[in-house]
């Protein structure tokens, strides 16, 4: 029973995780927190479906198009909606609220389109398939799950770490003014991070939709909040920081739905994130902001 718990717990930690990797990259970097992003996460499932179901192209090609598909309408959207904020060094307030808006037009277009109704990949697209270890039961779409969110934090923390393009982005992040006088494009770099933040969103909505076989436009409504509160107890922009908190959320949730209820596991993220503002505002790997007068 534990090991289940703790398996299901890894399976969705890593689902969240994915999700907060570009959430968290695209706060880091640009320094806006987009509402948008969840759209991403319904649209890279709504078009994988697409693909797949109305064009009869294979999962293994439906999942790379549907992620760069969302990655472009990222870079789109950032373009019509914060560039201007952003050369006008706007406040917070303004990127959030027109990305709000934006997000509220983007469902309504979706849900007109698309209708309410759950939608299912056809059932010879992805062939799941089980397996049992040592008592534990996982399916193949849970194993990819897991596997997809470790590569893509090991590429990540490569990139940042190890390549010229990942100190442009993180010497945009540190001091935006700094790096272009520093001969860094800061539009190349942000329209790349947008692109890669989308796709993130993107290949999580799918890899979930493959998991639970149920996609609607608003499934990235609920997976935006989970989001806020990974990128938070990781600590904002801190990619190691969204995998960690990732999986601890997840592994309370499956823990308190099998030994308490499971009506109570979708306020465990909440409480945690209410406990580590009160005690560490910044995140478990967040660094503190310093103000000066």
């Amino acid at each position: 029973m534990l090991a289940q718990q703790l398996a299901n717990g890894i399976v969705a930690g890593s689902t969240y995780a994915l999700f907060a990797l570009g959430f968290t990259l695209m706060f880091g970097v640009l320094g806006v927190i987009n509402l948008t992003y969840g759209f991403y996460f319904s649209a890279g499932a709504g078009l994988a479906l697409y693909f797949t179901a109305a064009l009869s192209a294979p999962i293994w090609l439906a999942v790379p198009l549907a992620s760069a598909s969302a990655g472009l309408a990222a870079i789109l959207l950032d373009w019509m909606l914060l560039t201007r904020l952003r050369h006008a060094k706007a406040p917070e307030l303004a990127s959030l609220m027109v990305t709000l808006g934006a997000t509220l037009f983007l469902y309504s277009v979706a849900t007109a389109i698309f209708g309410t109704d759950i939608r299912r990949f056809p059932a010879a697209v992805f062939e799941g398939g089980a397996f049992e270890i040592g008592g534990v039961r996982l399916t193949l779409s849970q194993l990819l799950i897991v596997a997809t969110a470790g590569f893509a934090v090991a590429i990540l923390l490569f990139v940042m770490r190890g390549t010229r393009i990942g100190l442009a982005i993180r010497a945009l992040a540190e001091n935006s003014d700094a790096a272009q006088l520093m001969g860094v494009n800061a539009g190349a770099t942000m329209r790349l991070v947008s692109f890669i933040s989308g796709a993130l969103g993107a290949l999580a909505g799918i890899l979930a939709g493959l998991n639970y076989n149920a996609i609607q436009p608003y499934m990235g409504e609920a997976m935006m909040l989970k989001g806020f509160a990974v990128i938070i107890l990781g600590g904002l922009g801190d990619i190691r920081g969204a995998l960690f908190a990732g999986l601890a959320v997840g592994l309370l949730e499956s823990l308190t739905a099998g030994y308490a209820a499971s009506t109570w596991k979708e306020a465990v993220g909440f409480v945690l994130l209410v406990l580590t503002l009160w005690v560490r505002p910044a995140g478990f790997f967040g660094r503190a902001s310093v103000r000066r007068a």
